[in-house]
């Protein structure tokens, strides 16, 4: 490929220099582009756009691949955990057992939250969203760990880092409990990351909660998966706010806020909804019909992706934990789950779906999954949080240690009223 490429306009014929990636597509670097020409580039939703140089995470949605620091999810998912991920993403090489047994227990020994954070929840209404409150309760964090803000700081950077990770679980726990009207529960610190979060969420004073080996894998597994996925919505608002030299805390926030939105982190629960409105294996045709009906407003969802035009590589991993954790909690011939075993193979074969591409998506069976542990559809958004965090500090502190840097600035087609002049009330 060449290291440059011309773009020509009327009599000007400028050069646009190529960067090459590791792996992927390459880049025209446009950045000059206004100076010399007076254009700017049109591109809603940046979906044409690299707006950064990155080293964390790689997606192939034509060949469904998706690597965190060129490891494939699969491996990472069938043998690592969670926090091995964490270490990963935030410092590009897996941990040797030192490394690993450090980060595991520095992580541990910080789960616990300022204590003036509980008498915080209390001002949310009780019929407050977990999303709202998470939202709130992150945002809060930099009023309270005011000494790891300054972003100009490694070691404040690093300790935010690993504050955000071990907490973040702990205020969704919290989250989750002020939902359904029960005391908030301590982490225990001899409890593994996901099986301490479980008994945050699950764990009542009145009696003993024993963690289930089999949900803390299956969970753990769930936080693998979604740990980072690239330059999508929320993870660009992180890096939107950080350029700007916003707290880290603050930057998580609103990328929180964006995977509130629907179109982002509720797609799981939108599939869930769809596979309980089916109801039956047998009502399936009716609803292909539907799907396929160009006047019918019907859509399937937890089919296709935005990005990956073959198997979602994580679907395959979510169906057998859907099935682990279903055969664990004895759930026999459970109408939902046949159903979407159903549905997958008619997408996997029908000539309609496999045309379009409309292969099950994560989301497909993460909802039955997560439904199955007992959490309440408005907890999957915040699972997902959890999950993501890593991801986001992971890019925020790729975006602040990268020298070439600049706080955003997207441009616009201005298409409202040219200059006019203004006219008194008395003559209007």
């Amino acid at each position: 490929m060449p290291d440059s490429g011309t773009l020509k306009y009327g009599d000007k014929t400028i050069e646009l220099p190529v960067r090459k990636g590791s792996i992927g597509p390459s880049v025209l670097d446009i950045q000059k582009l206004y100076g010399q020409t007076h254009m700017f580039t049109y591109d809603p939703g940046f979906t044409s756009t690299a707006a950064c140089e990155s080293k964390i995470t790689y997606i192939d949605g034509d060949e469904g691949v998706l690597l965190y620091r060129g490891y494939p999810i699969e491996q990472l998912a069938e043998h690592g955990d969670f926090l091995e991920t964490c270490y990963l993403l935030l410092h590009g090489e897996l941990p040797t057992k030192a490394q690993k047994d450090d980060f595991d227990l520095r992580v541990t020994r910080h789960t616990m939250i300022h204590e003036q954070m509980a008498r915080f929840f209390q001002g949310f209404r009780r019929d407050a969203h977990p999303m709202a409150v998470m939202v709130g309760s992150v945002g809060a964090l930099s009023a309270f760990y005011h000494d790891s803000t300054d972003i100009s700081d490694p070691t404040q950077r690093m300790i935010a880092s690993m504050r955000m990770i071990a907490k973040i679980p702990t205020l969704a726990a919290m989250a989750y409990k002020y939902h359904v009207g029960q005391p908030f529960v301590y982490p225990k610190n001899a409890l593994d990351y996901t099986s301490n979060f479980l008994n945050m969420c699950f764990a009542v004073p009145c009696e003993e909660y024993k963690v289930s080996p089999v949900l803390a894998r299956a969970l753990d597994r769930i936080f693998i998966l979604h740990a980072d996925h690239e330059q999508n919505a929320s993870t660009s608002t992180v890096r939107l706010a950080g350029s700007s030299g916003a707290n880290p805390f603050a930057c998580i926030a609103a990328g929180i806020a964006c995977l509130w939105g629907p179109a982002h982190g509720g797609a799981n629960e939108a599939a869930l909804k769809m596979l309980a409105e089916i109801g039956t294996v047998e009502n399936i045709p009716k609803y292909i019909a539907k799907a396929k009906d160009k006047n019918d407003p019907f859509r399937l969802m937890g089919f296709g992706h935005r990005v990956y035009k073959n198997y979602d590589p994580r679907a395959k991993i979510m169906q057998k934990t859907a099935h682990e954790v279903l055969t664990e909690l004895g759930v026999k011939d459970d109408p939902m789950l046949e159903v979407a075993v159903e549905l997958e193979r008619i997408a996997l074969h029908d000539e309609y779906f496999v045309e379009k591409k409309l292969y099950p998506n994560i989301d497909f069976y993460s909802g039955i999954t997560l439904k199955a542990m007992g959490f309440p559809t408005s907890m999957f958004t915040v699972l997902f949080a959890v999950a993501r965090t890593v991801g986001w500090i992971a890019q925020w502190r790729e975006m602040i240690e990268d020298p070439h840097q600049k706080i955003g600035r997207p441009r616009q087609l201005y298409t409202g009223y040219p200059r006019r002049e203004f006219v008194p009330l008395s003559q209007r």
